[in-house]
């Protein structure tokens, strides 16, 4: 939408009263402009969107379909795949929706049903791969007690922690939020969808708490699962040089390769595009986080796939099954 598009909805806009908080009509998109060819990377997107869809639901009905793979172990990918899923269709579609088809304007319920989804997602995502660093850390160091420590009940409950945790901070986040308020009708958000930070510095009386938990909320979000990685797997490289098989030592490596993988490519960009935020113009941050947000989806499937040797053994084992099944009929 152009500018005299912007300025003659603003006229035409009032402010929604409700207990002395003005609450804008609108927030205004305004990320990933004014750079060339960006269609190619809205297409590129678009991809990604449907990879991520196909990788992870087939990955989710590997899970289902083979009681091989009902283990505690696989509970956690299960809820990883989920949320990628979940994770991608929050993002993709409203980004695609805002720039490729011109509709930056976005309403204040949609945009914070949008920002908060984002937050309950990526928590989720975070935390689960924390889960998943504790069941190799048992597998790996304790194995001979691995069946009594990991069992179906405590994989559920720490699954359940973490959607309870995430759904708590996300409540946190949108009652602060909705406490705002807002000298514009039309609010300017430079970011690539209802990003908090922007939005809360844009608020007009005092946003304080807000502040606080765009500090509080990456360290629990981010900081806490990243360092109980790091104790695990320092305790399992412990565990390793303990080891004096070198086929012992490999194997028991190579069950903890797609989950250090995983970590990396979930981690490492974000922590670097922030660390680097002041280094970097706008357009490559903005650039950079929507990667982030967007390229992990797709590639968990993948690494699952093809990095887990017990994952591709249920995989051929369905599909001599199914071609069993269709030669028999």
């Amino acid at each position: 939408m152009n500018r005299g598009s912007v300025n003659e909805l603003t006229m035409n806009l009032d402010f929604t009263e409700n207990r002395n908080i003005s609450i804008p009509s609108y927030f205004y998109i305004t990320g990933l402009s004014g750079i060339p060819h960006m269609r190619y990377y809205y297409i590129f997107l678009f991809f990604v969107y449907f990879i991520s869809l196909l990788g992870n639901s087939c990955l989710m009905f590997v899970i289902v379909m083979d009681r091989n793979l009902h283990t505690p172990k696989y509970i956690s990918v299960f809820n990883l795949s989920l949320t990628d899923i979940c994770e991608s269709t929050a993002v993709i579609p409203q980004l695609l929706d805002t720039f490729l088809f011109g509709n930056q304007l976005i309403p204040y319920g949609l945009c914070m049903s949008n920002m908060f989804s984002n937050m309950l997602f990526f928590t989720v995502q975070s935390l689960t791969l924390a889960v998943l660093s504790y069941d190799r850390l048992v597998a790996i160091s304790l194995p001979l007690r691995y069946h009594m420590i990991v069992t179906h009940s405590s994989m559920f409950f720490m699954i359940g922690a973490s959607w309870t945790l995430a759904l708590l901070l996300t409540m946190i986040g949108a009652i602060f939020m909705s406490r705002l308020s807002f000298c514009k009708v039309i609010v300017t958000v430079n970011s690539f969808y209802c990003d908090h930070g922007p939005i809360y510095r844009s608020a007009c009386n005092n946003n304080f708490p807000s502040s606080v938990i765009a500090s509080l909320f990456p360290a629990i979000i981010l900081g806490f699962p990243v360092a109980f990685i790091i104790f695990s797997y320092t305790c399992i490289a412990v565990t390793l040089f303990r080891i004096t098989t070198p086929q012992d030592r490999k194997r028991a490596t190579k069950t903890c390769t797609s989950h250090l993988i995983l970590v990396a490519i979930f981690y490492v960009p974000i922590t670097f595009t922030y660390a680097l935020s002041s280094f970097i113009n706008a357009n490559t941050r903005i650039i950079n986080l929507s990667l982030t947000t967007v390229l992990p989806p797709m590639l968990n499937p993948i690494i699952y796939t093809f990095m887990t040797e017990e994952f591709m053994v249920s995989v051929k084992r369905l599909i001599k099954t199914r071609i069993t099944f269709l030669q028999l009929k």
